[in-house]
């Protein structure tokens, strides 16, 4: 590829550092989309002949059936994607082929290769982030009034439905899903054209190319479209938030699955043995979905390093921009599809979820307020006595709702037989209507406008 300059081929060790064709070969579609777009515009420019622009786009489909097909030979001499693609160009059709990078470079090339790729990377990914979310949403309407413990500080606080835990998830996806929303605006424009880093005298129609590859405009600065990787990191602290969501879901079912907590059962298809204790059914498939941040956040930091110092336009540091995203992109997308998975395998066990509610007075808010609603106490003197109230119950190893109302007037006079009428964790679940509260009424309606608005 040097010979018009360079007497000497690399030394080996060169060839080792230099090469990117055992990574950036993913490209493949995206690279001959983009030489197709680039040759059409060279023919409608007259930049080149028609016949050529012919020769090349026929070339260019055979070499895409050659891939597809397995059948293509990458060479490591050859470095990457591009080059590998021209010279097979090259040996199809011959001299035409060399007429393709008129007006372009390497490095408009790879951006742009880069930005179609991740483009179609958050396509895919956000597709998989609605399974998720609709298999939350069904879940959640099924458990709509299945009462269990809210925790702080994984302590027993207050009754909550398993339906409104479940649709906890869905707005976090839905915000995922608007990071990457956000991400793909700035993605979607257009480095084909900018060349090396200084643009082309060539009369090259850039918009022309943008608009041929479903990009909103090209790129208006030469400099930046060569040289700016923003859009990729943009695209991993994204799927970064989104990992440590599926994280945070994951570490709730290694805990729900566990016999101390029984609140839910996988089924063998999401669990597997030990090779020693037969008795076991371990939740590896979220154990590995909780994982797979530490990956994915590690991409992120290697490209905010790569680039950190990097002056303007195009450094072959870059070159260590795709190996990092393309194991974070399938990283995300494994862990969305076993996440998804998990919600629809798993079996809630309302049983144990209402048992574990005999823990920790989960009802002892319910009290405070009623003593505030009802007897015009300051919360701050409320909170005193239901505090005295429940250090009661605990000498007594009762629940709240056991105590007799005897126990609870020596502590505040005032308090009547009523007080038993909200001590319940069914009421204490169903009283709280409040907007985006947990009663079975809202999780039905913000189920139903879940649906709308993101399936």
């Amino acid at each position: 590829m040097w010979g018009g300059r360079y007497a000497a081929g690399p030394a080996e060790i060169m060839e080792r550092i230099n090469a990117s064709i055992d990574f950036d070969q993913r490209l493949y579609a995206q690279d001959i989309a983009g030489s197709k777009a680039h040759c059409r515009m060279l023919v409608e420019q007259d930049i080149i002949a028609a016949a050529d622009g012919d020769a090349i786009l026929s070339g260019l489909d055979s070499i895409l059936q050659d891939i597809e097909s397995g059948s293509f030979d990458f060479k490591t001499a050859l470095e990457d994607i591009h080059m590998n693609v021209e010279a097979a160009l090259a040996e199809k059709i011959g001299e035409p082929a060399g007429r393709l990078h008129t007006g372009r470079s390497r490095n408009d090339q790879v951006a742009t290769d880069f930005r179609l790729w991740t483009r179609d990377a958050i396509d895919t990914i956000d597709g998989q982030l609605q399974d998720l979310q609709r298999a939350l949403i069904e879940t959640a309407e099924q458990h709509a009034e299945t009462v269990m413990p809210g925790f702080t500080h994984l302590q027993p606080a207050q009754p909550v439905t398993f339906g409104h835990h479940l649709l906890a998830y869905v707005e976090m996806v839905g915000r995922d899903r608007g990071r990457f929303a956000d991400a793909r605006g700035r993605v979607n424009e257009s480095p084909l054209g900018a060349a090396a880093l200084a643009g082309t005298a060539f009369p090259i129609d850039r918009h022309a190319t943008a608009a041929a590859l479903g990009f909103d405009r090209p790129m208006a600065n030469s400099l930046d479209a060569v040289s700016a990787r923003d859009f990729t990191l943009e695209f991993l602290a994204a799927g970064s938030i989104a990992a440590t969501h599926l994280s945070r879901l994951a570490e709730e079912i290694v805990i729900w699955a566990s016999p101390q907590f029984g609140f839910v059962k996988l089924s063998d298809a999401f669990s597997t043995g030990s090779s020693i204790m037969p008795q076991k059914r371990n939740p590896d498939a979220a154990e590995l979905a909780r994982a797979k941040v530490g990956r994915i956040l590690g991409a992120f930091t290697a490209l905010s390093v790569v680039m950190k110092g990097l002056p303007l336009a195009y450094g072959k540091d870059m070159q260590e921009d795709k190996e990092p995203t393309f194991d974070a992109t399938d990283s995300l997308s494994l862990a969305i599809a076993a996440m998804a998975g998990m919600v629809d395998d798993l079996e809630a066990n309302p049983d144990a979820m209402r048992a574990a509610l005999d823990a920790g007075f989960p009802t002892a808010t319910d009290l405070a307020d009623w003593l505030v609603r009802e007897l015009g106490l300051p919360f701050r003197d409320a909170h005193h006595a239901t505090g005295r109230i429940v250090s009661m119950a605990e000498e007594q190893d009762c629940l709240l709702e056991d105590l007799s109302l005897e126990a609870m007037q020596s502590v505040e006079a005032g308090i009547t037989d009523s007080i038993y009428s909200v001590l319940s964790v069914d009421a204490s679940a169903k009283s709280r209507t409040s907007f985006g509260g947990t009663a079975p009424e809202n999780v039905r309606a913000a189920a139903a406008q879940a649906r709308e608005r993101f399936l």
